[in-house]
């Protein structure tokens, strides 16, 4: 593999997953929707993560917005992970997958290129929530737009490895749904994203306490909380990089023909 090579194979995988974006127009706006509801119409209502009532005062209305954005952003990037991992699926079953891989390269590069592809397009749905936060005027630092640059790209890309890893072992379209309901809100729900893990150990939740500070996407989340405001947790970046590198080679060696599952897959017809 030389330099052209990978650079021609990487430009063409990419260019691919974005003329599909931007064919399907409502792709942006429905990966919007979800969390500006919940940046709206959540934040009025949750109870007593400030010490509040169930609607509290404005100000601390805004403070929740504030706490919940990085939380809600890192939803952005899960959810189009996961959605990645679907069009694998419906690649897989089309045939083109294979085609794919059976390029003169590297599995785990080709992969890679799918995935730095797909991490491209969850940056840019991050920044378009970010300018929807600026719109309702949750107080973020336009410097943090800048300082989480890398933050989300290497948690798009962990992500977006989970949901690779998970395409592996989804064999039909049909399946994925409930594939998801068992990955996506577990890691969701149980992680710092609506309300702080103290909070948690407080109100005396010690196993969903244990469970979310070992989520992944924990990590992911407090990594661009503190990169929003200039600082960098250093642990969560090791967990997230140590978790991309744990995801995505379970997933290379998954479509791996000669000794991953796709070796027990059905040939296409």
């Amino acid at each position: 593999m030389n330099f052209n090579h990978a650079a021609q194979a990487m430009l063409a995988v990419g260019s691919r997953e974005v003329v599909k974006f931007v064919r399907q127009k409502g792709r942006l706006f429905s990966s919007l929707v979800r969390p500006a509801l919940w940046l709206i119409v959540f934040a009025v209502g949750f109870q007593n993560v400030f010490g509040v009532a169930v609607i509290p005062p404005y100000e601390t209305y805004i403070e929740y917005q504030v706490y919940i954005a990085p939380g809600l952003l890192g939803m952005v990037l899960l959810f189009n992970g996961m959605q990645s991992s679907l069009a694998m699926v419906y690649d897989r079953e089309m045939g083109l997958m294979r085609l794919l891989l059976t390029a003169p390269l590297p599995r785990w590069f080709l992969l890679l290129c799918k995935l730095g592809a797909g991490t491209l397009l969850s940056t840019l749905q991050g920044y378009a929530f970010l300018i929807l936060c600026a719109v309702f005027k949750v107080d973020i630092p336009w410097t943090g737009w800048i300082y989480a640059l890398p933050a989300i790209i290497v948690s798009g890309m962990m992500l977006g490895a989970l949901g690779l890893l998970l395409s592996v072992h989804i064999k039909q379209l049909e399946n994925f749904a409930g594939t998801m309901n068992f990955v996506i809100f577990p890691m969701f729900f149980i992680s710092s994203a609506l309300y702080p893990l103290w909070k948690l150990q407080e109100a005396g939740a010690e196993v969903v306490f244990q469970l979310a500070r070992f989520n992944p996407f924990t990590h992911a989340v407090e990594l661009i909380r503190h990169s929003l405001y200039g600082k960098l947790n250093g642990i969560s970046l090791a967990v997230v990089c140590v978790s991309f590198v744990i995801f995505f080679a379970l997933a290379a060696h998954g479509y791996n023909p000669q000794r991953g599952i796709l070796k027990r897959s059905p040939q296409p017809a």
